[in-house]
């Protein structure tokens, strides 16, 4: 007759019948009847062909048998007990969710994270990055950071970053094809650009020339580098590849470190820039994280 595998139905039934040492006790404990706790003990003895509890006067003792099944079952038993209270307290830590662009997430939230952590170390925070805001995007996010205008969102929005930015470069790239304290100078250096639908909801460098009166001329453009997300334009920044427009905020940090530096004069637009914007309807927890960003952003400015 082949071995057919155990019913593990009864491994809780079993450990608690061996630590208490009586079915009545351990009915009582599991919500059961005394005649279905020891029909249980008696199929699981069947199963394994041998006995597992001694039936006594008062009560039961294992044999050696029992023994040797408890040692697994007990350890089975409390590491699934144990995993199970976590995933029902990972199940009530409050979530709190941010929505917004990866630029933003990748370049300045991510690096400052751990402030919000250790202010909130009860609440887990959930980003979502994306390119493309729906209509609705306030309904999907507890809170979001979206670039945009005044005119689009001053009405329920807290400016966070004015839009300024500055050409950026390594001081490699600088020195062997600068200076470009010109703007002019600029329209003939390799530019980095961020692809975009036209026209551009923020500076990109015809608009930044254009500011200056600077026209590019069409071969200057040979050897340019295009992405369709900015941390990619960072990244080539970072690897001496052109002149890339840095947006302050966004690569203060490596400007500090000197991992870039500056490569022109700025430029900025004080009615548009990344906003704070709060759902439709606030809680706690998103007031708790607006109110984080603002402060951070104010001690980073």
């Amino acid at each position: 007759m082949p071995d057919r595998p155990l019913e593990l139905g009864w491994m809780r039934i079993f450990v608690e019948v061996a630590r208490l040492g009586s079915f009545s006790q351990a009915a009582v404990l599991l919500g059961l009847t005394q005649p279905a706790v020891s029909y249980q003990i008696r199929r699981l003895e069947e199963q394994c062909g041998v006995s597992l509890l001694r039936r006594q006067h008062r009560g039961v003792a294992l044999t050696a048998e029992g023994e040797r099944l408890l040692e697994v079952a007990a350890k089975a038993v409390g590491d699934i007990d144990v995993l199970a209270r976590s995933f029902r307290a990972e199940a009530q830590r409050p979530v709190v969710r941010l929505r917004t662009d990866y630029a933003f997430s990748s370049l300045w939230l991510i690096p400052r994270m751990d402030g919000f952590r250790l202010l909130h170390p009860e609440t887990d925070i959930q980003i979502v990055a994306t390119q493309r805001f729906a209509a609705g995007f306030r309904d999907e996010a507890d809170v979001a950071v979206v670039f945009g205008t005044r005119a689009e969102f001053g009405a329920i929005g807290t400016l966070l970053l004015p839009e300024k930015v500055v050409p950026v470069c390594t001081r490699g790239f600088l020195d062997r094809n600068g200076p470009f304290d010109d703007p002019r100078q600029l329209a003939k250096a390799v530019l980095i650009h961020l692809d975009t639908p036209m026209p551009s909801p923020w500076f990109d460098w015809r608009s930044y020339l254009t500011e200056f009166s600077v026209t590019r001329d069409i071969n200057a453009g040979r050897g340019d580098i295009s992405f369709n997300t900015y941390s990619l334009v960072v990244q080539a920044a970072l690897s001496a590849q052109g002149v890339a427009i840095g947006w302050m905020g966004l690569v203060d940090t490596l400007l500090c470190a000197r991992m870039l530096v500056e490569a022109g004069p700025p430029l900025e637009a004080q009615d548009r820039g990344y906003w704070l914007v709060p759902p439709r309807s606030p809680s706690a927890r998103s007031d708790g994280l607006g109110a984080w960003l603002v402060d951070a952003v104010g001690r980073s400015g």
